[in-house]
């Protein structure tokens, strides 16, 4: 089924927030293959995880027209990592629905650049694709992405033991937090736009979706 709109490319400030290329595939797995980064991730992943990560990405927006934005700076096009949204994985609270996460390289964190890239994700989600729900997750220790959600309005609705992590595990108990849809939003046409909006056709790969989460 086609998506019923394309939100390929997004600008914020500070951040060009698109669709990936193969250039963005080493400083991704760079990335991912950090500990620090990673430290509230199971492990760090190989090149060809993180490669494949990408491709599920991609595939994503094909589906649904949204996903995981590759993230640049926009003075000097440096690669950040990611933001974006993400179908909810199954078993978890909010499962059905979707998420919104970030994954950010070191370099990156302190600068504001995961709460202001998922400011621009929002809006995608509310005003954009039609949602009426965004959920978050991450491990209860992660305290730079809970700070994010919750600078992002989320609300704390349930923690769990995440069932793909071995019992015991310290990163196992989890946190989801949950925004709704703006009640009272003025119409479309007279609201600031806070993203612009560019609707190009990508040559990149077109693969399938997973989990950001991160640090901020």
């Amino acid at each position: 089924m086609s998506p019923a709109g394309r939100f390929d490319t997004l600008s914020t400030a500070r951040l060009l927030m698109r669709r990936w290329h193969d250039s963005d595939r080493e400083p991704f797995a760079a990335l991912n293959g950090d500990p620090q980064t990673m430290r509230f991730f199971p492990a760090p992943i190989s090149r060809a995880a993180s490669d494949a990560l990408i491709d599920r990405i991609e595939s994503c927006f094909d589906r649904l027209g949204y996903g995981l934005w590759a993230l640049e700076v926009a003075a000097t096009g440096e690669f950040i990592g990611c933001t974006g949204l993400n179908p909810m994985p199954d078993d978890v609270p909010g499962a059905g629905g979707v998420e919104i996460g970030w994954r950010l390289a070191r370099r990156a964190w302190h600068h504001g650049y995961a709460t202001e890239a998922a400011r621009a994700a929002l809006g995608v989600a509310f005003d954009g694709a039609g949602l009426d729900e965004i959920w978050s997750m991450t491990a209860v220790l992660n305290q730079p992405s809970q700070a994010v959600m919750r600078r992002l309005g989320m609300t704390e609705v349930a923690r769990f033991a995440h069932p793909r992590m071995p019992p015991g595990h310290p990163l196992q108990p989890h946190v989801t937090y949950h925004l709704a849809r703006p009640q009272e939003s003025p119409p479309a046409a007279t609201r600031p736009d806070p993203v612009s909006q560019a609707v190009a056709p990508s040559a990149h790969a077109r693969t399938r979706s997973t989990a950001a989460g991160g640090t901020a």
